[in-house]
């Protein structure tokens, strides 16, 4: 039991060294929207720690060249620059390239917008670090890149997962997790589409606080778990995870509002975001529970205090993502 405890408190630890870097490993950002024929306002965005920012440069083809010197700044954990490019050719067939996107594990999402409202969304990764511009993108094209973009939002946002894992520890019943994880769906799929539409929102810091909030508060009721008393979040996890499932949801909003959805499908675009969410979701889930049934096969482990070992685990990382997230308020 010592070296369980032992085991758990470097788990811990590791956990929060990975969380004060989590901002490296958000993907970078480029905007183009053309604004007259040939000339593009342009935003680059990299995730930065204090002065420091990660070491990922853009490159646009040789035909567009800056109108004035880059306007530098940073924002809420970001590198910025913003210029004005005025481009002698079409875009259309030239490269854009990220310089030093190999070096990284995070991607750049590079999105372009042109007068007539159509937009192309690319996707660049450390093994593709560059991409040709179509110009153009067929409603098949404009699914599958939504879909990606949804799988690896959800992957890649630790306190969504991290909450769905509570989840799992908590309810035992694989029917009624089945129908916690849908209700979970239902919920953010709703404040998802209405906040990405403009329905309604709201201010992504306190989104993001009470998220890590949702998660201590699952932990907590893991923590009170007791044999022959089953509490509110026991007998009916289906009401908890819809109600914080609503919260999550402006949580998911906030990367598909920055990536912005294309003009002529919309519809489209937003629902293959939405089933990326839920694919990554359920893939987690799967995972999770192969896990389980993995440990349990090689290593006799003593179920309730795994389990009480666990939710002290996830209510201290959600407890640190909390207070750095209510210091960011000032920030």
């Amino acid at each position: 039991m010592n070296r369980l405890l032992l085991l758990v408190m470097l788990v811990v630890q590791a956990v929060l060294a990975t969380a004060s870097f989590a901002h490296e490993m958000r993907p970078a950002y480029l905007a183009l929207q053309e604004t007259q024929p040939g000339e593009f306002s342009v935003l680059w965005k990299v995730p930065a720690m204090g002065d420091k920012r990660l070491g990922l440069y853009v490159q646009l083809p040789a035909s567009c060249k800056p109108k004035a010197e880059p306007v530098r700044s940073i924002v809420d954990s970001a590198y910025m620059e913003r210029w004005t490019a005025l481009c002698s050719s079409d875009l259309r067939g030239q490269s854009i390239i990220v310089d030093g996107l190999r070096a990284t594990v995070t991607d750049a999402l590079a999105r372009i917008e042109y007068r007539d409202g159509s937009v192309e969304i690319a996707r660049l990764t450390p093994e593709a670090p560059s991409f040709v511009v179509a110009g153009s993108q067929s409603g098949w094209e404009v699914a599958r890149t939504y879909f990606l973009l949804g799988v690896d939002h959800i992957l890649s946002g630790y306190d969504h997962l991290l909450f769905v894992f509570a989840l799992v520890l908590l309810i035992r019943d694989r029917w009624m997790l089945a129908k916690t994880i849908t209700a979970f769906t239902l919920a953010h799929s709703v404040t998802l589409a209405g906040a990405t539409l403009g329905y309604f929102s709201l201010p992504q810091k306190p989104v993001e606080a009470a998220i890590a909030l949702s998660i201590a508060f699952v932990a907590s009721e893991l923590i009170k778990t007791r044999a022959g008393q089953r509490r509110l979040s026991e007998n009916y996890p289906w009401l908890v995870a819809f109600a914080f499932g609503l919260l999550h949801g402006f949580g998911f909003a906030g990367a598909l509002k920055e990536t912005g959805l294309p003009q002529t499908d919309i519809p489209l675009s937003l629902l293959t975001f939405n089933l990326g969410v839920e694919a990554g979701q359920l893939l987690f889930v799967a995972a999770v529970l192969i896990a389980f049934r993995a440990i349990q096969t090689v290593v006799m482990v003593p179920l309730p205090q795994a389990r009480l070992l666990a939710a002290y685990l996830i209510g201290t990382i959600a407890t640190f993502w909390l207070i750095t997230r209510l210091a960011g308020f000032s920030a």
